[in-house]
């Protein structure tokens, strides 16, 4: 009788261990999702800046001689990608097949941010919501004219790889939003 006792005092104790476990593992699993989604985006959002920040650079002042054919546009204003020119071999031209040439657009379709340097667009964020970009002028009000650029806002809203099936908001997917105003200092003022 004593041996029974033990044994089902012991299984309620073991079943209560084996909730516990199957709890935290969840919640270690969901916040190992969150840290990987605010990860990615930052680390995107990093690289981004510092290749926006270089945009128009001109070491042999193309942009500033006499010859108009051979200047070339730092920021190329668009809706639907950001594109953006450096002469970083300092050769006088934009090589558009190196990272001279640098195009970032959404993947609304598969959720993803791609970067294009020649070879083909490859991915460069997953499990993206949003990519958004603005481009403003000297006073800060949007520019639909590419000489005018001075800074860029972009907006980058990630999203969790899976779904929480204990968060209802956003079908189940944590969200993450992070943006950037980069002014590149190498377009004129």
């Amino acid at each position: 009788m004593e041996m029974l006792i033990a044994v089902a005092v012991g299984l309620v104790v073991l079943g209560a261990m084996y909730s516990v476990f199957t709890i935290q593992n969840k919640t270690f699993g969901n916040q190992e999702e969150i840290v990987v989604m605010q990860q990615s985006v930052r680390a995107g959002m990093d690289m981004m800046a510092r290749e926006i920040g270089m945009a128009g650079y001109d070491p042999t002042r193309v942009n500033a001689d006499t010859d108009s054919t051979n200047n070339f546009s730092g920021v190329t204003v668009s809706s639907s990608q950001l594109q953006i020119k450096a002469d970083l071999d300092g050769s006088g031209t934009i090589d558009l097949t190196s990272q001279e040439n640098i195009i970032y657009a959404y993947d609304a379709t598969n959720k993803r941010i791609t970067r294009y340097i020649g070879a083909g667009a490859q991915v460069f964020v997953e499990n993206v919501d949003a990519f958004s970009f603005e481009f403003l002028d000297g006073g800060g009000s949007v520019t639909p004219a590419s000489v005018d650029v001075r800074q860029i806002r972009i907006t980058i809203t990630g999203r969790t790889a899976k779904p929480d099936l204990n968060y209802p908001a956003n079908g189940g997917y944590r969200r993450y939003t992070l943006t950037s105003l980069i002014a590149p200092r190498n377009l004129a003022f």
